[in-house]
């Protein structure tokens, strides 16, 4: 480990400028909100330039009271400006800057980094990083946004003057409750519930099957192979829904529960194949071979040698192969009838022609799910990391 850079106080000439351009981007949010962008950008930019040079000057030898002062003094600011809800966004705002300000002033920010590092590099480290979490936040944002719509009192995809009050009156549960009681949501999460997991089975069972012989060196073909079976995921989805229902069409496969079910695994056998062929790059080939001469046959060498040591790999596919199926609409609108009508197919149903505000407690819900099912394949791929001696245990 390098060893940690000694702090030096930067000068004024650095870290008020910087102080102030992240005042102005704030400010921009502010004085929107305001109706006054261009007043809020330069308002923000003058107002933290004077506190970075207050804070890191009078009050440099008195870190921890200044920061809390600023804390304060933007909760009330914001609390004047917004009320309880601006009054919390002004907190986080005081909180975020009177770090940033000492962070900036005292050198911390170099403390971590090697001393060598030029002004330019040290430039660029920090950018990379504000830059990918702008990408970040632009990302997560719209998921993020979703969740407090859908205890929204009221009838509407956008936020209530009860809502930004933080009003009692302004939330509710209902959307939820309808969700849970609407015949037409259940018969929708029913289909879900009974085709995703018949896919993720076919999946997993063919996937592992199909990444377990692949990755035997005498096979012929194996990049060719291994091109074709994971081309549904390269192959653009409504492409790929076209041709099902050309063929299921043909065979008498069209609108049926088995058609869906064999469609989405079809689409989950790829993310099977890659995460038990990534697993499989790690495993040792002669614990099968020392089964083999042990007298186990080739059944009892897989289930008792090598299945548990890739589970993690196949748990992790499977996790995928459900995920996928159990949010795919495309293909199922070209395959399936109304009977087979899953849970984002009647979403799309919501968006187009009822406009029903349940969406957004179904979305919440779904991204719970998600956001459950991936911290499990986290835990998974750390596992099967210590099982192959790649971490710590």
């Amino acid at each position: 480990m390098a060893a940690l850079t000694p702090v030096k106080p930067t000068p004024a000439s650095f870290y008020v400028p910087v102080v102030a351009a992240a005042g102005g981007f704030a400010g921009i949010f502010v004085g929107t909100a305001q109706g006054a962008t261009l007043l809020g950008l330069v308002a923000g930019a003058a107002l933290l330039a004077g506190i970075a040079l207050l804070l890191a000057g009078a009050l440099s030898e008195k870190e921890k009271a200044g920061r809390w002062g600023l804390f304060v003094l933007m909760a009330l600011a914001g609390f004047t400006l917004g009320g309880l809800m601006g009054g919390i966004i002004g907190a986080l705002f005081g909180w975020f800057f009177g770090w940033f300000i000492y962070w900036l002033s005292t050198g911390r920010y170099r403390q971590k980094l090697v001393p060598y590092l030029t002004p330019g590099q040290v430039l660029w480290h920090y950018t990379f990083r504000v830059i990918c979490g702008a990408i970040f936040v632009f990302l997560i944002t719209p998921i993020i946004v979703v969740m407090p719509l859908s205890f929204n009192a009221q009838d509407f995809f956008t936020f209530t003057p009860e809502m930004l009050r933080l009003d009692p009156d302004g939330f509710s549960m209902k959307h939820y409750d309808d969700f849970f009681t609407n015949s037409d949501w259940q018969n929708a999460l029913w289909n879900s519930l009974t085709i995703a997991p018949m896919a993720t089975l076919l999946s997993v069972t063919f996937g592992t099957l199909a990444a377990i012989g692949l990755s035997q060196p005498h096979v012929p073909y194996r990049q060719a192979i291994m091109a074709i079976l994971i081309s549904p995921m390269i192959v653009p989805l409504i492409i790929s829904a076209a041709g099902m229902y050309f063929f299921y069409s043909r065979i008498g496969l069209q609108g049926t529960y088995i058609g869906v079910v064999l469609a989405h695994a079809a689409l989950g056998i790829p993310f099977v194949i890659i995460t038990v062929t990534a697993t499989l790059v790690g495993f040792d080939r002669s614990l099968t071979r020392a089964a083999a001469n042990m007298g186990a046959n080739p059944t009892t060498t897989f289930f008792r040698i090598q299945m548990p040591l890739i589970l993690p790999g196949v748990i992790s596919g499977g996790l995928f192969a459900f995920i996928t199926s159990f949010d795919e609409v495309v293909v199922v609108l070209f395959v399936g009838s109304a009977g087979q009508k899953t849970l984002p197919w009647q979403m799309f149903t919501g968006l187009r022609e009822q406009i029903s505000p349940t969406i957004l407690a179904v979305a919440t819900i779904l991204v719970a799910l998600s956001i459950l099912l991936l911290a499990t394949v986290e835990i998974l791929r750390r596992r099967s990391e210590r099982l192959r001696g790649m971490t710590p245990a």
